[in-house]
């Protein structure tokens, strides 16, 4: 087994599976409700997609030849909620996303080796991506959370209901016993 390439192939399996809940979260909310906030130090769902796209584009193009925060972004920006629509905003989330994902998907299993820079501090090709997952993982989770208490009752569970781990694992067990 080549380590190197199984983790790659791990790992844009765990990107994506993030961005998935991302996705389901922003197909449950309205126009109006990807602008809410709690109060005024809380980020809407629109500015945590400007934040992680405009994070995306800047740590993921160029990545193992350029600093990852590129001059041409301002990060202060991406905390100003001018996003006018939702189209917008899954436009900006899916830019951001295809530019992660294709680096990825270039790196090879000696790349992850190689030192690369974020605001000049050096990182191994591997940190780099832990680190980004975390950071990435931890937003998503901020948007699904504010998903959840806008939606309420009307929320679609991403994962197992409540109640419902029982028949979950049933369910599991009994179809990988057919395999």
């Amino acid at each position: 087994m080549d380590i190197g390439k199984e983790y790659l192939r791990v790992v844009i399996e765990r990107f994506n599976s993030v961005k998935i809940l991302g996705d389901k979260t922003l197909n449950q909310l309205s126009e109006e409700e990807i602008h809410w906030n709690y109060n005024s130090e809380s980020n809407s769902v629109a500015i945590i997609v400007k934040h992680l796209s405009g994070n995306m584009v800047s740590r993921w193009n160029d990545f193992l030849t350029s600093d990852g925060e590129k001059e041409y972004r301002n990060r202060d920006e991406e905390f100003v909620d001018d996003i006018s629509t939702k189209a917008e905003l899954i436009t900006v989330w899916e830019k951001g996303w295809k530019v992660l994902i294709d680096t990825l998907t270039d790196l090879r299993e000696q790349d992850l080796l190689k030192s690369i820079n974020i605001r000049g501090e050096s990182h191994l090709v591997l940190e780099a991506i832990e680190r980004q997952m975390a950071h990435y993982a931890y937003h998503i989770g901020q948007i699904v959370y504010i998903g959840k208490q806008l939606k309420d009752n009307d929320w679609k569970s991403l994962s197992i209901p409540k109640g419902k781990s029982e028949d979950y694992l049933k369910e599991m067990f009994e179809k990988h016993q057919d395999k």
